[in-house]
Formats: C-alpha cells, sequence, structure tokens
C-alpha cells in the first residue's frame, strides 16, 4: 500500500512539473553592466533545485566525515558488548552443562572486557559485570575454592553495582546465603538474609531458603512458621507442605522440656494439624514422658496432665476405627498411662468403643487394663485373656501377661500365676 501512494506522488509531481514548464515560454533576465543574460525560466529552475539537491548532499557528506570517529569508537563498543554478553551466555551454558573451569574462564574473559568500558557507557553495563561475577563465584563455589568466591562475591555486592542492578544484587545475596548453607555456616546465611530488602525477603526463594536456615540452626519454631507461609503460598505441593510441617511439629513437641511448653506448641497448632494423628499421639507420648512417667510426679498435676491429654487425644476415639492398626497400638500406648487417673465417664466411653469393636485387641488390652485399675479382677481377667490371644506387638503381650500373673495371685491361682509369669519372661 505504501508503494502505490509513492507512485500516486510521483504521478502527481509529474503532472504539476509538465503543467508547470511544458509550455512555460517565460524568461528570466539577468543584468552584469555593461551585460545581459537572457536564460530560460525551466533552466532557472532546474538548476535551483539541482543546487539544492548538490548543497544538501555536502553537507550530509561533511556531517557524515565529522561523525566517524564518533561512529567507529560506537562500532568498537558494540563490538565489545556483543562480546561480554556472548562470553556471559558461554560462561552461563558452561555452568548448566557442569563444566565449571570453562564457566570460570568464559565469566573471568567478560570481566577483562569490561575493565576497558567506562561505566555508565551501556545501559546494562553493571548488571552484566555483577552476572560476570556470579558465575565466576558459583564456579568457584562448585570447585571448592571458596577464597576466589567470597572476592567475587564481594565485587558483586558493590553498592556501586547495586545502584545500577538492583535484582542482580539481590540475585548474589539469595546465592551468598545459599553457599553459606551448603558450607553449614549458619550466622553467615543469617547475616546475608537480614541484608536483603523487605520486598526481596518475603519472596518464595528467600522463604525457601529461611526454612533451610531456620532448620540447620535448630530454630524449629521459626521454621515452623516459615513452612505455613510457604505452604499458604503453594510453594510446595499439597503432601509436601503436610509432610514438612508435620516434621517440624514433631521437632518441636520433642524439643519441648516441660508441660508449659508444650502447649505452647500445642495451642500453636491450627485445626487442621491438631487433627493429625501423628501430632496428638507425639504430643500425648511427649506428655506422658515429662509427667505421668515421673516417678516422683505430683498427684494433681498428674490428674490435670491426664486431662489434658485426653482431650488432645478425643478426636481420635470418635474415629478409633478409621485408624492404622500402628496407630491404634500407638494411641493404647498413649492412653494407658493415664489410667490411674481415669473418671468414670471415660471409662464407660472406654467400654462402650470396647463393645462397638469387640474383636480389637488393642481395645480388649486397654478396657482390661482400666479395669484392673479399678479391681474389677473378674473383668479384668476376661478382657486381658481375649487381648492375650489377638495381639502381635511382643512390649504389649508382655505386659498383658504380667498383669494375668498378678490376677492370678490376686486370686490364688499359682499355677496360672506361673505360667502367665513364664510367658511374660519368654517375650523379655
Amino acid at each position: 500500500m505504501r508503494n502505490v501512494f509513492w507512485l500516486l506522488g510521483l504521478a502527481a509531481v509529474a503532472v504539476a512539473l509538465a503543467l508547470l514548464v511544458g509550455h512555460n515560454a517565460s524568461t528570466v533576465t539577468l543584468f552584469w553592466p555593461p551585460y545581459r543574460f537572457d536564460v530560460s525560466f525551466n533552466f532557472v529552475l532546474f538548476c535551483l533545485i539541482a543546487g539544492f539537491v548538490l548543497l544538501h548532499a555536502a553537507l550530509l557528506a561533511i556531517g557524515l566525515v565529522r561523525d566517524l570517529p564518533e561512529r567507529a569508537q560506537r562500532w568498537r563498543s558494540q563490538q565489545i558488548e556483543r562480546s561480554v554478553v556472548g562470553s556471559v551466555m558461554d560462561a552461563l551454558a558452561h555452568q548448566l552443562a557442569g563444566r565449571f573451569v570453562r564457566a570460570q574462564s568464559a565469566a573471568q574473559h567478560a570481566l577483562n572486557q569490561l575493565k576497558t568500558v567506562a561505566p555508565g557507557q551501556w545501559p546494562r553495563r553493571d548488571q552484566l559485570q555483577v552476572l560476570a561475577h556470579l558465575l565466576v563465584a558459583e564456579s568457584a563455589q562448585s570447585l571448592q575454592n571458596r577464597e576466589r568466591r567470597d572476592e567475587n562475591l564481594q565485587a558483586a555486592l558493590d553498592p556501586a553495582l547495586a545502584k545500577g542492578a538492583p535484582d542482580a544484587s539481590e540475585g548474589a545475596l539469595l546465592r551468598a546465603v545459599r553457599w553459606a548453607v551448603e558450607d553449614r555456616d549458619v550466622e553467615a546465611a543469617r547475616s546475608r538474609l537480614a541484608e536483603l530488602p523487605q520486598g526481596a525477603g518475603r519472596r518464595i526463594q528467600a522463604l525457601r531458603l529461611k526454612l533451610r536456615v531456620a532448620r540447620l540452626g535448630g530454630a524449629t519454631s521459626e521454621a515452623l512458621e516459615t513452612a505455613r507461609l510457604l505452604a499458604k503460598h503453594k510453594a510446595f505441593s499439597p503432601e509436601a507442605s503436610r509432610s514438612i510441617v508435620r516434621g517440624l511439629v514433631l521437632d518441636a513437641l520433642r524439643e519441648a522440656h516441660d508441660m508449659a511448653q508444650l502447649e505452647v506448641v500445642w495451642n500453636g497448632l491450627d485445626a487442621s494439624e491438631r487433627a493429625m494423628p501423628e501430632l496428638a499421639l507425639a504430643a500425648a507420648r511427649r506428655g506422658n514422658q515429662l509427667v505421668l512417667q515421673r516417678s516422683d510426679a505430683d498427684g494433681d498435676e498428674a490428674r490435670a496432665v491426664a486431662a489434658r491429654l485426653r482431650s488432645w487425644l478425643e478426636p481420635l476415639w470418635q474415629d478409633f476405627d478409621a485408624l492404622t492398626p500402628v496407630q491404634q497400638r500407638q494411641l493404647v500406648t498413649a492412653f494407658e498411662p493415664g489410667l490411674p487417673q481415669l473418671d468414670s465417664a471415660w471409662l464407660a466411653r472406654l467400654e462402650q468403643q470396647q463393645r462397638l469393636s469387640p474383636n480389637n485387641a488393642f481395645l480388649q488390652y486397654l478396657a482390661g487394663q482400666a479395669c484392673m485399675q479399678r479391681q474389677l479382677w473378674g473383668k479384668a481377667s476376661q478382657l486381658l485373656t481375649q487381648a492375650s490371644h489377638g495381639l502381635n506387638d511382643a512390649a504389649l503381650m508382655r505386659r498383658t501377661w504380667r498383669s494375668l500373673a498378678l490376677l492370678a495371685e490376686e486370686r490364688g491361682d499359682e499355677t496360672a500365676a506361673q505360667s502367665a509369669w513364664k510367658q511374660a519372661a519368654l517375650l523379655d
């Protein structure tokens, strides 16, 4: 379409010139005493146009000659820039391919060329320099050359370069945190994380590194908070998020040194986390270790702790049949230390649950032990005898035979007591 308009324009100019000069008999007279010159008007018009064209061409030629040094310098700068970009790309390709020595050489070549270019001469000169330093440092880290890595890292973090390439500078800080984690240097990693701007510190990559630093430093509460934030931002798959949070909560429960700390950890969990059987069982086991299984535990304290642990385990009792056999066994062993403090309401719930699942050996064992605590010898003996036929766990079987031996001694059956003690001894 543009060519069509050009043709129409040229045709219009040709028509105009033909109308103007085709039958123009005008003349132009020039007086130069004592001479007189008569010149055709068409010739004068042609000379003016030709003179304008020649003058314009001469001015353009002079301008080009004057710009030759600047154009030559610009051309050399472009060649250097292309060479630097090519070297950085080669270094990145070698780095990804695992050729760390070649990557280091290519990035160092780019840095050597950048030294010949004044700052601010290229729009992205600072960014290229930071990236080249980072590639040298990354290759040095892979080659275990920490001295060269730190040297190039400090060069990449130069404040003068950070002003021209803030994103690349933040990337250098993140790489520094990762290298510190690989070196298991928690203090250096935390120091680099603190240097990140506030916005960069909330990015997923920064949070991932913060999680690794917290776990490396044993800061379980900080790691748990960071893992929850990452799960909220969907940084992991749902299964991975659940597994990471579960593992951190288990660590926090194990690190609790008294019931107050254990309650703080439990109260910090959300509803979905409290509903996890693994966490509720772990919290109950830790509570038993801290209070109920201590020989010097106070009676009032033991009753309060047992009631609190039963409240934590209550959701599991409601879905007892949905638990795996391993989780059922863990629930029984976590519930057993609190049997001396069991009230009548919970005893009724336990008996009801046992009647709903009459063939469940774990419930038979727990109900039998509860009846034994209440000195209901006959019922306890019946339930424990049934449990001895269905249990396949050595520890529970040993406790079952010991309880049966005590019950036999209580009713004066020495033969049955000796047989039960023998069965318990065989399991030791």
